[in-house]
């Protein structure tokens, strides 16, 4: 708890427990966790919490470019402390969703955008059968 506690004051973002441990799921559970995911999790270690507090931390961890909202669907917004550059594949069958890295050197997907345009956000989304899927 201590890296994530220096991770968040070095992001001007007071560290209390909560934050803590909401910034701590995102980042150990690769399953780009909705707000009711990280809410059912750790209601039972901290029963103060609110899916408003959630809402409102991840708003935050957003404006410090610390965690990108992952919007595949219209009706649902996930969350990836992954801010590296990547694509997200979501499996049509099992709706997993997966961090694909590319293999070519597309680090800066901006690059690619033709002169004269301005990249603030990038956003690549896959949907297709993942390989358990497809080989069901």
């Amino acid at each position: 708890m201590k890296s994530i506690s220096d991770f968040l004051k070095n992001h001007d973002i007071r560290p209390s427990y909560q934050r803590m441990r909401i910034f701590e799921y995102v980042q150990s559970k690769r399953n780009h966790p909705t707000i009711d995911m990280i809410y059912s999790s750790l209601i039972q270690e901290i029963p103060s919490l609110s899916k408003t507090t959630i809402y409102n931390t991840l708003r935050l961890f957003v404006s410090a470019g610390i965690v990108k909202p992952v919007t595949i669907e219209d009706h649902e917004i996930r969350y990836d402390a992954d801010t590296v550059p990547h694509i997200h594949f979501k499996c049509i069958k099992c709706g997993k969703i997966e961090d694909i890295y590319l293999k070519n050197d597309w680090n800066d997907l901006a690059s690619m955008v033709p002169e004269g345009y301005v990249v603030n956000e990038e956003h690549l989304y896959l949907r297709g059968l993942c390989p358990d899927c497809r080989d069901a």
